[in-house]
């Protein structure tokens, strides 16, 4: 990674975390307990615990706000049957994305007084999170995970654009490739909406790129 790089990758959690505070986390209506997902690389392998977990590497880094935010996120999280602080970092990652891209989505929907997403959609939103979001801290520490090498490619015509769901869209844009990106806002006018009815507004309105 370039020198700035760790900086725009701060910024970009960051702006997850304002997010989901701001916007998802108010009216986020699971609070049913996570559901038990893929066992994660460590607890898979039958040899020992071999890649690098939590407790010594995702803990200690910007990244953690993610396994914060994951614990609001009830049901939409599918955590490791056997999770604790041996659990295979980059797989911990992609456990929270998964689950932050399909609370997102799902509460975008019930506020823009839209259906309830199909499956597929959210399929498609929780394998696109957790492989760009994973992909990039393996990148960043240096760390290496089965599960990426072993990841579903998302279905891209499934995926919403930030006309129609505007956190989930721009969660998704902002780590295709993030630091490619131009850092900056793929929604900017996001910045100047409070809540989801701020937002809901703007869409009715037709939306703005301001």
């Amino acid at each position: 990674m370039k020198p700035g790089d760790a900086v725009t990758i701060h910024q970009l959690l960051g702006r997850i975390a304002y997010f989901h505070t701001l916007f998802i986390e108010p009216v986020l209506t699971s609070r049913k307990q996570p559901r038990a997902g893929e066992a994660c690389c460590n607890h898979k392998d039958t040899s020992g615990f071999g890649q690098p977990d939590i407790g010594t590497v995702l803990a200690s880094t910007a990244w953690a706000v993610l396994d914060e935010i994951a614990t609001t996120l009830g049901k939409h999280l599918r955590l490791c049957p056997d999770s604790d602080h041996r659990c295979c970092a980059a797989c911990r990652i992609a456990a929270s994305g998964a689950g932050i891209a399909q609370a997102w989505a799902v509460t975008e929907h019930r506020s823009y007084g839209l259906p309830l997403p199909a499956d597929p959609l959210l399929r498609a939103c929780r394998i696109a999170a957790a492989s760009r979001l994973a992909l990039v801290f393996a990148q960043q520490h240096k760390t290496s995970c089965r599960a990426l090498a072993q990841a579903e490619t998302p279905d891209a015509d499934l995926l919403p654009d930030s006309a129609t769901l505007p956190l989930t869209g721009e969660l998704l844009a902002l780590w295709q490739d993030p630091l490619a990106a131009t850092r900056s806002p793929v929604v900017s006018w996001l910045n100047h909406c409070t809540d989801l009815n701020d937002i809901h507004h703007v869409l009715q309105q037709g939306g703005t790129t301001k």
